[in-house]
This record gives structure tokens, C-alpha cells and sequence, in this order.
């Protein structure tokens, strides 16, 4: 498809809608699916030692249950695509709310140790399909020109459910008299803290509800006038409307119907748009993000920081986490998501090699000398703040509008379920590299970092601006 302005139809590319509150609305509804995953990553932190000394088990299975979550959040990201291909994107969220809130109550009330872990999968599955789901549908409804501000809801979300968690994990655990396994309503506090997650699962799924069918969903399955309607919502009356069904009905009836066969070609099994995609993926989890919140007050309890004071340290991450990610909104719209993605692997490479550096000193009684732990928790701030400001947001942006439209949702269910792998395998390798060696540990996250620069600079390309009919 011609790029050139003269082809796109009147106000398109700078369509601006009548009510930019309501378009706000979608996003954030879409994306509470992020918000229930930071929520849900985050939560079991505070139930790991109950766990642990509830079933009497030692770290590497304590690692296989915590992390067990993430090959269900694969599951669930490899086949939200075809679902909310068959049945449309409303319908998709509304399963993953139901998975949501069964995971819920079923992590709460577990008889052992194995259905506590077949629960965590279920809610994994629930958290893979609203991690596709939720960019994909937000980019197909976004206008253009908002498109990566409303994108980074997703991103968001997942920081705010983050922070959420720890605030609400430690007002449990006040309520039990800081004992995670003291009683609270009838159950044990850490009971109580994965319980709570029915409450965001249940309005994930009236949200559901009160937000719009994808107009692309519609007009592929021929609903064209109510397709028409969600346009002129969500894109303004002084857009050209039947030039843009028009426009999205030809871009996506140019080859048949998604399948998973459309996904390969070239040298290497699948498409090279589709290798990028995983690459994205695989690097924003390589750098090791996800030890500062599956593992941060076990982390800093390892270089002999208070128990205290490592939820405290924990939880100022977060607000870190947060600030990072709201500079992204600020400007993933106003320079681009490749600049954004270069400086913040720049920033993560000085911060993960600080890391590094200071955990390669000697424990004197038990702690990191003075200078080299204020070192470490400086560089880990700086680390996650570059992380939150740049790949953090800029990789669900792209995600969600870097496919041409007939492969997104396929191609986005595979390189979300890339993602979900390459997190589990951080996740569940931590433990055992750190005792191994925590300095060398932070030495690999350093070179992924690093390596994710040469990668951005020549594979991936700016998608600011362009409509999604454009990509491809």
C-alpha cells in the first residue's frame, strides 16, 4: 500500500476525536488486563517464605512454583491471537476475566502445594491473553496521533499494579501482625493477599462490557455499519468514515483469512517482521527486569539489607518504576519509540553494570561495604527507571502496531508468548545463578542491554505516526 498522503482519506492520519475523554476510557479499560499482570507478578512476593514454610520446600521448588505462572502466561499469549481472531477481541477479555477471578479464589484456598500451582497457571493463562489482547485492541481503536500515549496504558497499568500489590500486601500484613502465615478472616495472611486479586479481576470483566467492539474485528467479520459508528467514536465526524472502512476493509481483504501459516517465510521459519517482534520481546526480559520485583526483598536481604527496609526499598522501585513509565507516555508520541528504546538501553547498561560492579565486593558481617551498597540501590533505581522510561512502554507500543493487520494478532500472540518464555527463564534461573555468582548474574543482564542497542538501530523501525494500514 502507497504510504502518500493523497491515498489516506481526509483527516486520517491527524483524526482527533470529539470525545478524547470517552477514547481514554477504552484504553484504560482494555488495559486493566496489564494492570491484573503487575498485580499478579508482584502479589506473590509477599507470599513466597508462607509458601515456602507452609510445604516445606526448598528454593529451586519454590522458584518452579512462582515461576510455573509464566509458562501459563505463554499459553495464554500463543492463542489469544486465533480466539480473538474467531470470536472478536470483547470476547477474548471477558474469558481471560473469568480465568482472572477463578485463579483468584482458587490461589486463596489451595489444598496443596500442586493446586496452588495449577491455579497459578490458570491465572497465567488469563494474564498471556490480556497481554495480547489488551495493545492490539487499544492500537486498533487508538486515532492515530494518540496511538502510542493510549498504547503505553498498557505498560501503565502493569506498574501501577506493581505498586498496588506492595501497598496492599503490606496493609495485610500489619492486619496479621507482620506474620504472613498469621490469620486474617478465616485464612493465613498470604491467603488473603492472592484472594484479593478477585476484586480487579471482577471489574476487568464489566469493564468489558462498556467498551466498543475493535472496528477492524467488525468489519472482518462484515458488520461495517456498526464498524463505522466505533470510527467516528473514537476518530472524529470529520474523518472521511467510508474512506476508512473502505480503507481497512481493502488492506485486510488483499490475501485470505489469518493463519498460523502466514506467519512463516524467509530464511529462518517465520517472517522477518515476526523475528523482530520476538526479539523485542526477548531482550526486554533478558535485561532482567523482573528480579527487581519477583526478587527484590529477597535480593536485598542477600547483601544484608533489613527486612524492613528491603520493602521499603521494593516499594520506592516501584514509584520509580511509575515516574520512568509516565515520562514514556510523555514522549513516545513526541520522539519516537526507537529513540526512546536506545537511550533507555544506554541508561540500563550503566545501572545494570554499577550493579554488577557493587555486588562483586565481599559481604563484611553480612552486608555489602557502605559505598558499594549505596552504589547498588542507586543503580538499581537507574535501571529501572531507564527501563520504565523506554522498553518498558515503547515495546507493547510496537507490539500492538508494528504487523501488518491480517498477521497482528497472530503475530502478536507469538511474540508475547516469546516474552512470557524469556521471563520465565529469568525467573526461574535467578535464584540458583545468584547463589552461584550475583555480580556475574548482573554481568549477563548488562550484556543483553547492551546488545539490545545494535539490535534497535538496524532491525527495528519507527512506527510513529503511521496508521496500522500502513505497516507491513
Amino acid at each position: 500500500m502507497t504510504s502518500s498522503t493523497q491515498a489516506h482519506p481526509p483527516g486520517a492520519a491527524t483524526a482527533h476525536p470529539d470525545h478524547l475523554g470517552h477514547v481514554v476510557f477504552i484504553a484504560a479499560s482494555a488495559a486493566m488486563g496489564g494492570f491484573l499482570f503487575g498485580y499478579d507478578s508482584s502479589v506473590i512476593n509477599g507470599a513466597v517464605e508462607a509458601i515456602r514454610d507452609r510445604y516445606d520446600i526448598g528454593s529451586a521448588a519454590l522458584a518452579q512454583v512462582i515461576a510455573v505462572a509464566l509458562i501459563g502466561c505463554a499459553i495464554g499469549a500463543a492463542t489469544a491471537g486465533r480466539i480473538a481472531d474467531r470470536i472478536g477481541r470483547i470476547r477474548c477479555m471477558q474469558i481471560a476475566a473469568v480465568l482472572f477471578t477463578v485463579s483468584a479464589i482458587g490461589s486463596a484456598l489451595p489444598f496443596s502445594l500442586y493446586d496452588l500451582a495449577f491455579w497459578r497457571v490458570v491465572g497465567g493463562i488469563a494474564i498471556g491473553m490480556a497481554s495480547v489482547i489488551g495493545p492490539a485492541y487499544i492500537a486498533e481503536v487508538a486515532p492515530p496521533a494518540y496511538r502510542g500515549r493510549l498504547g503505553s496504558f498498557q505498560q501503565a497499568a502493569i506498574v501501577v499494579g506493581i505498586a498496588v500489590s506492595q501497598l496492599v500486601n503490606w496493609g495485610i500484613l500489619n492486619a496479621a501482625d507482620g506474620d504472613q502465615r498469621g490469620k486474617l478472616l478465616g485464612l493465613e495472611a498470604w491467603q488473603v493477599m492472592l484472594g484479593v486479586m478477585v476484586v480487579p479481576a471482577v471489574l476487568y470483566g464489566l469493564l468489558s462490557f462498556a467498551i466498543p467492539e475493535s472496528p477492524r474485528y467488525l468489519i472482518s467479520v462484515g458488520k461495517h455499519e456498526r464498524a463505522r459508528k466505533i470510527l467516528e467514536e473514537v476518530e472524529g465526524s470529520n474523518v472521511d468514515l467510508d474512506a476508512r472502512v473502505g480503507e481497512i476493509r481493502a488492506a485486510m481483504h488483499r490475501e485470505e483469512k489469518t493463519s498460523f501459516k502466514d506467519l512463516l517465510g524467509g530464511s529462518f521459519f517465520f517472517k522477518p517482521i515476526v523475528w523482530v517482534g520476538i526479539g523485542l520481546s526477548v531482550f526486554q526480559q533478558f535485561v532482567g527486569i523482573n528480579v527487581a520485583f519477583y526478587y527484590s526483598a529477597t535480593l536485598w536481604q542477600s547483601v544484608g539489607v533489613d527486612p524492613t527496609d528491603s520493602f521499603f526499598y521494593s516499594f520506592t522501585t516501584s514509584i520509580i518504576n511509575i515516574v520512568g513509565t509516565v515520562i514514556a507516555m510523555i514522549f513516545v508520541d513526541r520522539i519516537g519509540r526507537r529513540p526512546l528504546a536506545i537511550i533507555g538501553s544506554v541508561g540500563m547498561v550503566i545501572g545494570l553494570g554499577l550493579e554488577a560492579w557493587a555486588f562483586s565486593f565481599d559481604l563484611v558481617d553480612g552486608k555489602l561495604p557502605a559505598t558499594q551498597g549505596w552504589v547498588a540501590l542507586i543503580a538499581a533505581h537507574v535501571f529501572v527507571l531507564f527501563f520504565a522510561l523506554s522498553w518498558g512502554v515503547v515495546v507493547w507500543v510496537m507490539l500492538g502496531e508494528m504487523f501488518p493487520n491480517r498477521i497482528r494478532a497472530a503475530a502478536l500472540g507469538v511474540a508475547a508468548a516469546a516474552q512470557w518464555i524469556a521471563n520465565w527463564a529469568i525467573t526461574a534461573s535467578f535464584p540458583s545463578l545468584a547463589d552461584w555468582n550475583l555480580s556475574t548474574t548482573y554481568v549477563i543482564y548488562t550484556v543483553f542491554a547492551a546488545l539490545s542497542i545494535p539490535f534497535v538501530l538496524k532491525f527495528v523501525k519507527e512506527t510513529m505516526g503511521k496508521r496500522l494500514e500502513e505497516m507491513g
